[in-house]
């Protein structure tokens, strides 16, 4: 379908910016080191003039998002209407056939984001509006995270997240087990009783091992366990989830309501943290999210290494979800965050009684910065 409809939200043009940054300071965690980050950002343009925009997780080759964006995905979507959000993802689904998940629901993610964005815009409210709301204007946050590296700069994190006023920290685990469990034991020595406690393992375990690591974490008082084993692996989720007397985590390598409603559904999660970056945008993690509150399980958005747009769009669901339970805010210096839209939202320098600023303003409340995109964009 070709041409204009008439709708001040027909689309005309879509473009796909890969962008890079490199970090101040490397980040670590159980999988590696991260010195630079990638992401995409999608501009959808209207017949109107009325730009969204939105962003994929698209953490290594971003530039090949991008191609994937402009060549596969953006002819579904000219000439047709930015209202009718779920018909076109259904359309950008159909592009491949196959498995729901990888570059493809990554790839809609930063296109639905944009076309909610427009949404907003159009009807003059913020997207938390549109998706029913709260009553929120502020959200809990957690300090996300202390990095899995040597005792001196774990304490130096933990006493900087303090200072900065935050009452609950997530912290990086790894291997080999007995360094993660001491771990523990020293975040917690330095947090004090009256912190939640949150621990990442991102992947790093087998069940037997998480099992040793998650009963350190119970006898220290841990609120919750995130991504103990790899995410297939549903029946060693659900014998931690069995066997430790804490909460379990997951969801930040979901790409759909799907692949989580079984241990969800079970009540083998005890938090759900979709990425709305990876999760197909806004329109699939609202169902994670829907699905979760239906079965009384908590929702907390993960972000992570993404940047200012995610976060927004996350500050929105945030506000707008029954269950939502806490954000994570991304402690380190990350440029795509801090210096890619206007004005920033979900970073630490917002922080005030260890609460985010939820945006007010029309679709996500945030612009791109003037000159961002050729700041950070991918030319190599």
């Amino acid at each position: 379908m070709n041409g204009s409809t008439g709708d001040p939200l027909c689309i005309a043009r879509v473009v796909a910016h890969p962008l890079r940054a490199r970090l101040a300071t490397v980040q670590h965690t159980s999988q590696g080191d991260w010195p630079a980050l990638e992401i995409v950002i999608v501009e959808v343009t209207t017949d109107s003039g009325l730009t969204g925009i939105g962003e994929c997780l698209a953490r290594r080759g971003a530039a090949g998002y991008a191609r994937f964006i402009e060549a596969a995905l953006a002819p579904k979507l000219i000439g047709r209407s930015a209202h009718d959000r779920g018909l076109l993802w259904a359309a950008m689904r159909a592009t491949l056939t196959g498995r729901t998940g990888g570059m493809l629901i990554e790839s809609i993610a930063g296109i639905d984001i944009a076309l909610w964005d427009l949404a907003g815009q159009a009807a003059a409210q913020p997207i938390w509006r549109l998706l029913g709301g709260q009553g929120r204007s502020r959200v809990d946050a957690y300090a996300s995270s202390i990095n899995w590296a040597d005792d001196a700069r774990v304490e130096a994190e933990v006493t900087r997240a303090l200072a900065q006023g935050f009452r609950q920290i997530k912290v990086k685990i790894g291997r080999p087990v007995p360094q993660a469990i001491a771990r523990v034991r020293q975040v917690r020595r330095l947090a004090g009783d009256a912190i939640l406690l949150g621990a990442d393992a991102n992947w790093a375990y087998d069940a037997d091992d998480a099992l040793l690591v998650g009963r350190a974490m119970a006898d220290c008082g841990y609120w919750f366990f995130e991504e103990p084993v790899v995410p297939d692996d549903h029946a060693g989720y659900r014998r931690l989830s069995s066997q430790l007397p804490i909460r379990i985590a997951a969801g930040e390598s979901d790409f759909t309501a799907g692949d989580s409603a079984g241990l969800v559904a079970g009540h083998v999660l005890g938090l759900i943290q979709p990425d709305v970056a990876r999760s197909g945008g806004i329109t699939e993690t609202w169902r994670i999210a829907s699905h979760a509150a239906i079965h009384n399980v908590a929702y907390a958005p993960h972000v992570g290494w993404s940047g200012g747009v995610c976060a927004a769009a996350s500050l929105h669901l945030a506000a707008a979800a029954e269950n939502f339970r806490t954000f994570e805010c991304m402690v380190f210096d990350n440029p795509l965050r801090q210096a890619l839209t206007e004005p920033v939202f979900g970073d630490v320098g917002g922080l005030r009684d260890g609460t985010l600023e939820v945006p007010a303003g029309p679709g996500l409340g945030a612009r791109l910065r003037e000159g961002a995109i050729e700041e950070f964009l991918i030319r190599d």
